[in-house]
């Protein structure tokens, strides 16, 4: 009996910490006005209404949708969204892309 509420006890831990690991790394959407770029450390800020301001790190992976590459990004651009991850301490963009909602 007490083997068998170990391994239940232990089958409870992992699956519990598996699903922890899922959601730290889990993908955060974020939309609004670009307040800030820094062309040099290939970062943007994002102003979204309900969650606030973040720094957006932009990577080779980064896909944009709508918006011709981080070139293109402009400092009072609106209705941006961007699909990001916490890496390393910091948002990484997954995705970039301008909505169709104006």
């Amino acid at each position: 009996m007490a083997v068998m509420k170990k391994i239940a006890l232990m089958t409870v831990l992992v699956l519990s910490l598996s699903l922890g690991a899922a959601t730290a790394s889990a993908a955060t959407e974020y939309e609004g006005r670009v307040v800030g770029k820094n062309s040099e450390n290939r970062t943007f800020r994002l102003s979204d209404a309900e969650r606030g301001t973040i720094r957006i790190k932009v990577t080779r992976n980064t896909v944009f949708e709508r918006i011709a590459g981080f070139g293109a990004l402009r400092v009072g651009m609106r209705n941006v969204e961007a699909i990001v991850r916490r890496s390393n301490g910091r948002w990484v963009a997954l995705r970039v892309e301008r909505s169709g909602r104006d």
